[in-house]
């Protein structure tokens, strides 16, 4: 194969000249294995020293909050297992290959059933985890991973995977690039958090009159479903190539603020409910996975007949009684009127579903309440939006940097 001029061809693919193709082993000069035995027969509520395992450990991070403890005691005992601040610890079982480094505060804690590579200063920790998280390294951990109710992998075979390695000034540059947009996606994380927290919030305070917004006053009604709704019935249609909603454990067809989504398949429709932009649909054979739907984003889609499907009056926004009937609160009233329970799955019919109150204010204050909660609803969204474009460059930027198609560091430039 014809390679550009700096590039070599090499048991990993091509890579830059004055790169080196290493098996784990010869880059770190020591690894081994947690804690093999349970690890259970040390943990002690007065222990102050996490010991991981590979719940803890997601891609370059580790959450030890949820770890167990064990004593200082314990932890001078099982010393071939004790973790030194830059270490790089790889899940074994369950979620084989996942990596991260173990930070500074997490110095001379212990871990259970896990890899360790052991830091040397001949290499970027950093960059390794990054390497080892790649598609090339996980294919690596997937073509020797063995069972089948939980997937592992033998250290024997991950000392020999081959990895495409730089010089140590330029692991050092590809760790920081990578370790930077790592950051910009946590800060989304948590912004993200924070939004939805607010949302979720505001829904509570404004969903309940707890909160009035300004130039709002005067008393809410509470009426039933029924005199507010009516409920839409299976009509005969055949044949045709539409959007099509169906109900399954998941709730596959619903994004996660609770609007019906599509998927266009063609076949017999002649038992299914048109379900019209505005009108509100519930799983009635699905009360504890159920949520309730909204149809805002098409003109009309079918759902399944075991939904409640219904529209509403004209004195009532659709948007604010969907938001309403998703509070947690009305979970409850839909568990009561469930009129039996076959396999922990009642079933919810018109008749006793139309009989839940609510409490409502005039059309105006709904309104307005409806148009908070869309722009929130617009906000989270334009920031999802820039965390999945965020997400596609990591990736882009992995798989250009860990291979050395874009350098940054000029080519013979860089000296170990």
């Amino acid at each position: 194969m014809e390679v550009n001029p700096g590039y070599k061809q090499t048991e990993v693919g091509v890579t830059p000249e004055d790169w080196e193709v290493k098996a784990l082993k010869r880059i770190s000069p020591r690894q081994s294995v947690g804690l093999v035995i349970n690890p259970s027969t040390y943990f002690d509520k007065a222990g102050t020293v996490p010991l991981l395992v590979g719940s803890n450990v997601s891609e370059n991070a580790i959450d030890s909050t949820t770890a167990n403890r064990i004593t200082k005691a314990s932890n001078e005992l099982l010393h071939a297992s004790r973790l030194v601040a830059g270490d790089l610890v790889t899940v074994r079982v369950g979620e084989p290959g996942i990596t991260a480094v173990v930070p500074p505060d997490l110095d001379g804690c212990n871990c259970a059933s896990m890899m360790i590579v052991r830091r040397h200063p001949s290499f970027d920790s950093h960059w390794l985890c990054w390497m080892m998280n790649s598609q090339h390294g996980r294919r690596q951990v997937e073509h020797v991973q063995y069972g089948t109710a939980q997937k592992q992998f033998n250290i024997s075979h991950a000392v020999d995977f081959l990895y495409p390695v730089p010089p140590l000034p330029e692991q050092r540059a590809i760790a920081t690039a990578l370790s930077d947009v790592d950051g910009l996606l946590g800060g989304l994380d948590r912004l993200i958090a924070k939004k939805r927290d607010l949302r979720q919030a505001a829904m509570q305070q404004l969903l309940t009159g707890q909160t009035r917004l300004p130039g709002f006053h005067g008393e809410w009604e509470v009426k039933q479903i029924a005199d507010i709704a009516t409920s839409i019935p299976a009509i005969n249609r055949d044949g045709a190539t539409l959007p099509v909603l169906t109900c399954s454990k998941h709730l596959g067809f619903m994004d996660s603020l609770g609007f019906f989504k599509n998927q266009v398949f063609s076949k017999d429709l002649s038992t299914y409910k048109i379900i019209k932009r505005g009108e509100i649909g519930y799983p009635a054979n699905h009360v504890e996975e159920g949520s309730i739907g909204h149809q805002g984003l098409y003109d009309a889609a079918l759902v399944s007949p075991i939904y409640v499907v219904f529209g509403v009056s004209e004195n009532v926004n659709s948007f604010f009684l969907h938001r309403v009937l998703k509070l947690d609160s009305y979970r409850q009233k839909f568990q009561t009127a469930t009129t039996s329970s076959v396999a922990r799955r009642g079933s919810l019919r018109w008749p006793a579903f139309s009989k839940i109150t609510v409490s409502l204010p005039p059309l105006p204050e709904q309104t307005a309440i409806a148009e908070v909660l869309t722009d929130m609803d617009a906000e989270l969204a334009a920031l999802e939006q820039q965390r999945e474009k965020t997400r596609a460059l990591k990736q882009a930027m992995m798989q250009e940097l860990l291979t050395g198609r874009t350098r940054l560091v000029p080519a013979g430039g860089i000296r170990a």
